[in-house]
Parts: structure tokens; sequence; C-alpha cells
């Protein structure tokens, strides 16, 4: 694995195949909802909220739920607070983890209670920040009368730095500071994206031999559970087999 890239390309297809489609839908309705109440009910008006529309329709969320996230959002919604953890997985490894809630005292305490009991430490802001970069993924999927390389230098036009073909779907990376303008050029090309987003990725990563790797994963896994927990971030590098045991 090579960085957060491909990282982030195996654990959408273990969501994909395991029983967990309710936490996403959850996490998805907790997006919607912080946008609406930041910006209001109207997509066209409220940038933040037509992204996270766009990625509950990515994940195959039904219509009429996010209608009715952002019916509810609107009126007497719960009022959630956004807020971050950084800390350290066993041998070394950094975690940053972004959190959702409306109970802070409950959130902190169980993530906490995660990083104690899976061999972690939690640190304070700032502990572990400096090792990642925010930049702007996007999940698309390939269209088989796709020309690689037109469509390749379309998007580095469009403020690509990196694209990657990965089986059906192709993963684009831009800077942060590019991440409208990338926006803009994949609505100009009429391509159907599953996900957009702004991530963390690792400057510098560990790698682990498989015994240490499981002990690792046990405590992303855990913290990608939780409910409060919306985006787990790390800088764990893996082998092809480590990946492969991720399916």
């Amino acid at each position: 694995m090579s960085g957060h890239s491909k990282w982030s390309t195996i654990k959408r297809k273990k969501g994909a195949l395991d029983a967990r489609r309710g936490k996403v839908f959850t996490k998805l309705i907790k997006e919607i909802s912080v946008a609406v109440k930041e910006g209001g009910a109207d997509p066209e008006a409220n940038p933040r909220l037509r992204l996270a529309i766009q990625n509950a329709k990515g994940q195959n969320m039904p219509k009429e739920n996010i209608e009715r996230a952002i019916k509810k959002s609107d009126g007497d919604g719960a009022d959630y607070e956004e807020l971050t953890y950084e800390g350290y997985a066993p041998f070394g490894v950094a975690v940053f983890v972004e959190c959702t809630t409306d109970n802070l005292n409950r959130t902190v305490a169980s993530v906490r209670s995660l990083f104690s009991k899976y061999g972690g430490s939690l640190g304070v802001n700032g502990s572990v920040d400096y090792m990642f970069e925010r930049k702007g993924i996007f999940l698309i999927k390939q269209r088989e009368d796709m020309d690689k390389d037109e469509f390749t230098l379309e998007l580095i036009d469009g403020g690509a730095e990196d694209v990657s073909f990965n089986e059906d779907y192709i993963e684009v990376t831009s800077a942060m500071e590019d991440f409208g303008n990338m926006q803009e050029k994949l609505d100009e090309l009429e391509l159907e994206v599953e996900t957009a987003e702004l991530q963390r990725i690792p400057t510098t990563t560990v790698s682990l031999d498989n015994e240490q790797f499981e002990g690792v994963i046990k405590l992303i896994d855990a913290l990608d559970d939780d409910d409060d927990v919306q985006k787990v971030y790390h800088n764990l590098e893996a082998s092809e087999s480590q990946m492969e045991s991720l399916t």
C-alpha cells in the first residue's frame, strides 16, 4: 500500500462487502445535518450540503432518506459539534480522528477508551497533525469508452496532482486549494463521482510485520465503527498481502 490513497480504495471495497451500510448512512446523515446547520437547506446556495448529497448518492443512499435528513436538520434536528483527536496506535503509527457529536463527554470517553484498549495513546492537538497534508480525493467510476491519456490531461488541466486507475474506479488527487476547481472540471466532463472529499494524506508512513499490522488495524477499525467518528486517518503502510487480508 502506498500512502493513504490505496488504503481508502481497500476500505471502500471492504465496506461494500460487509453489513455496515447502516453505519455509513448514519455518518452521511450527520454530515448533511452539519452542512444544513452551517449554510442552510438549499444545496445550490450551500456547497458543503451539495457535496454531502453527492457523497450520499455515491453510497446509494435512497433519495427519500437524503430529503428526510435535510428537512429534519432544517427544523429541530440535533445540534452536532465537530472535533478532532490525535494520537498514536501501537508501534508508532500516527492516527488522526475526525468526529461529529451531540455529546462531547461521551465522544472523548469513547475515543480515549478505544486508544487505551488497543494499545494506543491519545495525544494533544497538534501531536500528529503535522504528519498529514490536506488533499482533495475524488473517486470516479470509469466509463468503457474513456481515453485514459486524454482524460488524464483534462484532469491535470483542472488541477489534478495525480490520477490513478484502479479496476472500475479512478482516484484523483488535488491540492486542497484546487478542490473546487476539480469539482467543476468533473461536472464539466459529466463524470459519475462516487465520493469527493478533503482527506488527510500522510507525509511519511510506517511499515509493520503481519502481527503488528493486525494489532494496529484492530484500533483503526474500532475507531471507524464508533458512531461519533466520521473519519480515521493514519500513516500505516501495508504490503500487497496485508492489503489482501483486509478484503
